[in-house]
């Protein structure tokens, strides 16, 4: 008999923070054969076109308003790789934090309650680790 493969394993909590050489973009549009169009917050006035690299491809779909980590390419400034693709609750982790502006949140369709709401969960998981 097969083994089953873990897949509803917990994953960790901290949200992944972009690397140096790495940009938080918004996705505009998906022009497909596994390219999108990219708006970064480096530079918003520039759309880049961004491949999407087969590891991350079989994973998980990306969607349009979906909020990426993008590594812009060296020699080819207006060209960037995919490398990682934020999950909803991860989103609005940082932007409780404070690492992401609000702006996103109304871009990929977080309320302020989800926020609020987000807030006071993280403040009780703080409480119940400081306690421990």
């Amino acid at each position: 008999m097969a083994k089953k493969r873990g897949r509803g394993t917990e994953r960790s909590k901290e949200p992944v923070l972009p690397a140096e050489g790495q940009v938080l973009c918004i996705v505009e549009r998906v022009i497909g054969a596994d390219h999108v169009l990219i708006r970064c917050l480096d530079n918003p006035d520039l759309v880049r076109n961004a491949r999407i690299p087969g590891k991350l491809r079989r994973r998980m779909w990306i969607r349009e308003g979906d909020v990426v980590i993008a590594e812009v390419w060296d020699f080819q400034p207006t060209k960037a790789d995919v490398v990682y693709r934020y999950q909803r609750d991860e989103l609005k982790r940082l932007i409780v934090k404070g690492l992401l502006p609000k702006e996103i949140a109304q871009l990929a369709g977080i309320s302020e309650e989800e926020i609020e709401m987000t807030a006071q969960q993280m403040m009780m998981e703080e409480e119940e680790g400081g306690g421990a």
